[in-house]
């Protein structure tokens, strides 16, 4: 990796921590400055705006989110145990985050919820993609007869979503890692009442 290439991959890391700790718009660009002890050119010099920064940094953090989800779940081989790997893995979020301010992803989205933009966009593919996987785990555990053949895939992808975003939602406001525990534990009766017995 040249040098013009360390310092972009830096911009970036350093601007997805703060973008996900403080919101795109309260982070400006000075506070990428002090981050990476670049200058302003030096900055704009790897970016055209602070918008192209924002996609660059949030489609890193989702990349180190991606990572950590599909190595937990690669590692097992039935669908439930696919799904509680996905669960389990968040666990670790209050401690040890992939990116420092929690789910890239959650806070993304909340941010942009409201209004029409690429970042809103990126959130709503990132989502996709994770909602996806669950989706994909469950129809092929109904095939393999892992999991009951009533088991709706799009409900179960629901459920595992919300309840592990707010899970990590409580428990970053009440700075407490119970609520993700107690998430994690409801989460895995539900999911072993998907199992054919």
């Amino acid at each position: 990796m040249s040098k013009a290439e360390q310092t972009k991959a830096n911009i970036i890391e350093q601007a997805a921590s703060l973008f996900n700790q403080k919101g795109y718009a309260a982070a400006s660009i000075a506070d990428i400055m002090e981050a990476t002890g670049l200058k302003k050119g030096g900055i704009y010099n790897h970016f055209q705006s602070k918008d192209e920064l924002a996609v660059a940094a949030f489609d890193y953090a989702v990349d180190l989110v991606n990572q950590r989800i599909l190595g937990a779940v690669t590692q097992e081989k039935n669908a439930l145990a696919r799904l509680k790997a996905l669960v389990a893995v968040h666990l670790d979020y209050i401690d040890n985050p992939p990116v420092p301010g929690g789910c890239p992803i959650m806070n993304t989205a909340i941010e942009w919820d409201d209004n029409d933009s690429i970042l809103r966009d990126r959130a709503k593919q990132a989502m996709d993609s994770w909602r996806n996987l669950i989706i994909r785990i469950v129809e092929k555990g109904i095939k393999k007869g892992e999991v009951k053949a009533n088991t709706e895939s799009q409900t179960v992808a629901t459920v595992l979503i919300s309840t592990i975003e707010g899970g990590i939602m409580m428990s970053k406001l009440y700075q407490d890692s119970i609520h993700l525990e107690r998430v994690a534990i409801s989460l895995h009766t539900y999911l072993d009442s998907l199992a054919l017995i």
